[in-house]
């Protein structure tokens, strides 16, 4: 089964390509599993420990001794050999053939010039060889940075090859319409028997080989490779599809169907096993639905048209095929266009379009692959014909190379004699891809702020440094330091790079630092690089984290929030953006004393309120967390302070009720919100010799408040 592109991507024969080159990696692997690289120095020092008889132990060491590992110089060809057949008359047949560095050091690979490395013969000649060269891009068409090894004027290098690496070298050849026999083509001349790989280069006209000689001089391979010549009718399948991109929901029609007999023999009606009675034989054209797709609705096709819902790993030979579809659209895994009993030489099918829709769903990094393949018997012999122009060996496996990993394997290995598996299309089509992003709190992604948007959702945190001892009204004394950590969420339909800034960065306290780190590097934002942004790849449906640093100034009011809002924008659509923020705080516990402090006189002395020896003093103390509540959000990061320690000393700095005062124990000391409070000296309970009080409150939630308080009667 030879190929036919109408499409400038292939990734059946980017599929094909890597696994050779995954074999010739393996291949050289398995020679070189043991080299050390060229280069390598191994360096080996000694050491010993001794004692002196009387429990002191010592220890010693020698210079190093230091060897350079030479290089050493390799080079193998594959294949090594042939099988399978090619027919006459194709004008796409291929071969890859896989160079690989079997030294130990990186080298580049010398190719001779005006194709001078390749030896054809058989049925065909140098003249019928259309291209050769280094295909560096493994999509199998020559192109950009690709070597050309055919027509070069003068010997031409390929880039360097590493230890163990291996470059595809593919040759595209033609096959006369009357040749017979067989076809030969052979890359490098190392003489003599065996595979001829890792031979001393001797220089030859047209030899392969590595280019830097190493102790063992400079290496060259020899690859062989060899078909048999078969005459036969020959399918090709063509079609036309859009490139895209075509928004997820949409349909893609499918132009321009048909397939044509390209051999010199008429084309013949194969059995479908499983097909209605009256259905079952023709020329058939099977199209696979491609994955994230499904058959559109409201599509007329000619008479004799079959559906299938078996899965596409089932042969399509073998497949239960229906004259309608059975059940939904989304069910039918493929469609048989019946193109009637014969195909006579050079003559071609008409022309059909059919449609597909894409899953609202679809991921956008998958392209929609769209396949379409022909069956026949042949019209002479029994044996099976594989035209796929292939390095594979074997009957009717042309379809291999159209099924990569991820894609849509249509069962085509016919195993029934006689049949043709035709020429098939592979078309790529690209699904749009939408941008879309969210960005919130660590793990949170999906947060919702006070507004009940994602774009006011926060994190609060609280510098540590600076705010000791200064009271509400007054200015942080050094600078302070907290990191955040945030996450962000890809929703859209592909695989997505945000870039990450701070659009606000002008509002923030003057000489504000930001540090944003992400697995693809970091940016400091300040006033010099105010803009600075920083990348950070996300994959579709994927979260990914990244940490912002952010340094307050000192002489900063305290207990006071600064918002720095975090933006991530999508690569993919940039109009979808989103926000979060970044809240540092410069403490987050106030304390107030109520002032003036309650009075209650009952000695008889003065009034009521009058603060003579005897009355008593009511101190109060509210505490809160100035940092608020979440609104009617969620998934904030929230500040709830633990373990709050208020400490009311007699005795303490300017403090002097420890001396004129006493502990009054009715009504015993309190805290509105039930914590513990003890005698600061002993820890124990309060005394009426108590003059040092501590309260110990568990948590306090954002926003929360209470009110802790004592008396003390004037002696």
């Amino acid at each position: 089964m030879k190929i036919r592109y109408n499409s400038p991507k292939r990734p059946g024969a980017l599929w094909r390509l890597l696994t050779l080159v995954a074999l010739g990696c393996a291949y050289g692997a398995a020679v070189l599993a043991q080299q050390t690289a060229g280069g390598t120095q191994i360096s080996n020092t000694a050491t010993a420990s001794y004692d002196d008889g009387s429990g002191n132990t010592y220890n010693t060491t020698s210079l190093p001794v230091v060897v350079t590992v030479a290089n050493v110089a390799g080079l193998a060809i594959t294949p090594d050999g042939g099988g399978g057949s090619v027919v006459a008359g194709n004008t796409n047949a291929s071969v890859v053939f896989t160079v690989t560095n079997t030294g130990n050091f990186s080298d580049t690979v010398t190719f001779q010039a005006n194709g001078a490395s390749l030896i054809v013969g058989g049925a065909i000649s140098l003249a019928n060889v259309t291209q050769a060269f280094v295909d560096v891009n493994g999509d199998n068409t020559f192109n950009g940075a690709d070597v050309n090894i055919l027509t070069n004027p003068a010997a031409v290098t390929s880039a360097a090859v590493a230890a163990n690496g291996s470059i595809a070298v593919v040759v595209k050849y033609g096959v006369p319409s009357n040749a017979s026999g067989s076809v030969t083509i052979q890359l490098g001349d190392t003489p003599g028997a065996g595979n001829g790989d890792n031979a001393v280069a001797n220089l030859s006209a047209n030899e392969v080989r590595n280019t830097t000689a190493g102790v063992n001089g400079r290496s060259e391979g020899r690859g062989n490779y060899s078909v048999t010549v078969q005459t036969d009718a020959t399918l090709q399948t063509y079609l036309t599809a859009p490139a895209g991109p075509i928004a997820a929901g949409s349909d893609i029609t499918y132009t321009s169907m048909h397939t044509c007999n390209t051999g010199t023999q008429t084309a013949n009606s194969i059995t479908l096993t499983n097909a209605p009675v009256g259905s079952k034989t023709g020329i058939f054209e099977i199209v696979p639905i491609p994955l994230q797709t499904a058959l559109a609705a409201g599509q007329t096709f000619p008479a004799g048209t079959l559906y299938s819902n078996d899965a596409l790993t089932v042969s399509p030979i073998t497949a239960t095929w229906t004259t309608a579809p059975a059940g939904a659209l989304n069910l039918v895994k493929r469609i048989a266009f019946n193109r009637g009993a014969t195909l006579a030489a050079s003559g071609c099918t008409s022309d059909i379009s059919y449609k597909v829709t894409i899953d609202v769903a679809a991921n956008a990094n998958i392209p929609v692959l769209a396949i379409v393949d022909s069956f026949a018997l042949n019209s002479f012999s029994a044996q099976i014909t594989d035209q796929s122009g292939d390095t594979v060996a074997g009957a009717g496996n042309g379809r291999a190379d159209l099924s990569p990993a991820g894609s849509l394997p249509d069962g085509s290995n016919l195993s029934q004699p006689g049949n043709i598996d035709g020429d098939g299309v592979l078309l790529v089509t690209l699904i749009a891809r939408l941008g879309a992003v969210l960005n919130g709190p660590s793990g949170q992604p999906g947060a919702t702020g006070p507004t009940n948007t994602t774009n006011d959702d926060f994190t609060n945190k609280s510098v540590n440094t600076g705010i000791a001892g200064i009271p509400p009204g007054s200015n942080t004394n050094a600078s302070g330091v907290v990191t955040f950590t945030n996450t962000v969420q890809n929703t859209g339909n592909a695989d997505d790079i945000f870039t990450l800034s701070v659009p606000n960065y002008a509002s923030l306290p003057s000489g504000t630092v930001l540090v944003i780190t992400t697995p693809n590097g970091t940016v400091t934002v300040n006033a010099g690089n105010a803009a600075g942004s920083v990348a950070i790849n996300v994959a579709r449906g994927a979260t990914a984290n990244y940490t912002v640093q952010m340094t307050l100034p000192t002489n900063q009011p305290v207990l006071a929030g600064y918002d720095a809002q975090l933006r991530a924008v999508s690569a993919n659509t940039p109009a979808s953006n989103n926000l979060t923020i970044d809240r540092i705080w410069t403490g987050f516990v106030r304390l107030v004393k109520t002032t003036p402090a309650q009075i209650i006189n009952g000695t008889g002395n003065g009034g009521p309120t009058d603060p003579v020896p005897g009355a008593v003093i009511v101190y109060q103390i509210a505490y809160t967390n100035v940092t608020g509540g979440n609104g009617s959000g969620s998934g904030n990061g929230l500040l709830t302070a633990s373990n709050i320690v208020i400490s009311e000393n007699g005795g303490a700095g300017t403090n002097n009720w420890a001396t004129n005062t006493t502990m009054a124990l009715v009504p015993a000391p309190s805290d509105t919100n039930g914590g513990t409070i003890t005698d600061g000296t002993t820890s124990g309970a309060v005394t009426a010799a108590t003059n040092f009080l501590k309260d110990t409150v568990a948590t306090l939630a954002p926003g929360a408040t209470g009110t802790f308080s004592f008396r003390r009667t004037i002696k």
